[in-house]
């Protein structure tokens, strides 16, 4: 299975500023995998370890923070000599060992030599605890699900040839407009997680992919109540379940708190949000006061939206079923779910989370985007339709030197507005290189 993040590990491998590696990702999303092949492609040897299941490697970083001395004890349970650069240590599964996670510090400081990376379930939310991990000591790498275009990789290897190719909109090829525009609408049913995406290209059984999906759904919220530490169990399932109804409000402003439940209010539910983003599970998006450089000075903490990090999942959770959205031209929630395929399309190629943009009463941009000093508008059609009163009415106020609308259309620019099929939303750079 082809993942991008491959290509960062490489780097990393590489990179004089290497430090130990922790991959963050919500669960089910492939980290282990990617560990396990990237040291069987690229070392000549590895270690894995498991502290969910080796207590004696467990035992060894809780009895000693001497790099070294970890790394003897390691080679001679393993029966192995544990090489610098040539041997990795995977460490997984860390947040079940604290001093393993906190020992991270002591193998940039005294053995750098030797690469190291980690990874955990539900790592996030232990990370964005005070004082968890040696922060300046180790490095960090977002994993997300399968974006379209490995989901490309794997699905329909001419039409990921295709897709590699485009470098610029003068690339686009119309001919296969119909073809991808297909692909796109199965993606937003098998989703980018690697345990759906492999069972369709193996058995291509829709009813296995939405079996799959469930259990998914059903680990995240068997995690809830195991791994929450101080946050409610219950209130964290309160807002994932909300996820759905909060996305389909008429008018989509933002995130209702009580829309959980009555007289909810934010300090009711707050840990919870943080929980479920720092989890991987959820993403936040918050809306901007103003349309300027730099965006981030003019966040607005209290007012945003939550996306669910698979598109597929909020599909299965929404209860859509396939042929509305293979057949059909319009359904309920059929742009919120183009909304949430957009988010994960932009968010590996962004060097920092888009927002939204309220500006007044029923006027809202789906997405806003800062790339250098320009600030760029998105708008997101589920369909073909170019009736967009915000966005016309934005562009005609601000006058953005780059506009974007992603759509079921053909690409097509028009002086300050590109249009971009939605299955080229990974490439917006490409088909907007005056940025």
């Amino acid at each position: 299975m082809f993942r991008k993040a491959m290509n960062e590990l490489l780097k990393w491998k590489e990179s004089p500023r290497r430090k130990p590696l922790i991959l963050k990702g919500a669960r089910q999303v492939g980290k282990t995998w990617l560990m396990n092949e990237f040291a069987r492609g690229y070392y000549d040897d590895y270690i894995y370890i498991s502290f969910d299941k080796d207590t004696e490697a467990k035992r060894i970083f809780d009895e000693t923070k001497d790099p070294k001395l970890i790394l003897e004890r390691l080679g001679l349970i393993n029966g192995k000599a544990i090489l610098p650069e040539r041997t990795l240590i995977i460490l997984d599964e860390i947040q079940e060992c604290p001093n393993a996670l906190g020992g991270l510090k002591y193998f940039c400081e005294d053995a750098n030599e030797y690469h190291v990376i980690t990874a955990g379930s539900l790592l996030g939310t232990y990370l964005a605890k005070p004082m968890s991990y040696p922060v300046g000591k180790v490095n960090l790498l977002n994993i997300y699900p399968l974006d379209f275009e490995e989901y490309l990789a794997a699905a329909d290897g001419g039409m990921y040839e295709y897709y590699s190719s485009v470098k610029s909109g003068n690339d686009y090829v119309s001919a296969f407009h119909q073809r991808m525009t297909e692909l796109y609408k199965k993606y937003l049913i098998i989703g980018g997680m690697p345990e759906c995406v492999s069972s369709w290209v193996i058995s291509g059984n829709s009813e296995e992919i939405s079996t799959i999906q469930e259990e998914i759904i059903s680990l995240y919220e068997n995690d809830f109540t195991k791994h929450n530490g101080t946050v409610n169990s219950g209130k964290i399932l309160q807002v994932f379940r909300s996820i759905v109804p909060q996305l389909a409000k008429e008018n989509n402003e933002k995130f209702i708190y009580a829309a959980i439940a009555k007289s909810a209010r934010a300090k009711d539910f707050e840990d919870a949000i943080e929980w479920l983003v720092s989890s991987g599970i959820v993403h936040r998006i918050l809306n901007v006061s103003k349309n300027e450089y730099p965006l981030k000075a003019f966040e607005m903490l209290n007012y945003f939206k939550l996306f669910l990090l698979d598109v597929g999942l909020l599909k299965h959770l929404a209860g859509l079923t396939n042929k509305s959205i293979l057949l059909s031209d319009a359904f309920q929630f059929k742009g919120q779910l183009a909304e949430n395929y957009v988010l994960e399309q932009l968010l590996p190629v962004l060097e920092r989370s888009p927002n939204f943009y309220s500006y007044a009463q029923d006027r809202e941009i789906d997405f806003i985007i800062q790339h250098g000093e320009s600030i760029v508008p998105i708008e997101v059609k589920s369909g073909g339709s170019k009736n967009a009163v915000s966005f016309k009415s934005y562009i005609e106020k601000h006058k953005p030197q780059s506009a974007v609308r992603f759509s079921t259309n053909e690409y097509l620019k028009n002086g300050a507005l590109t249009n971009i099929p939605l299955y080229f939303a990974g490439k917006i750079f490409e088909f907007c290189e005056t940025y």
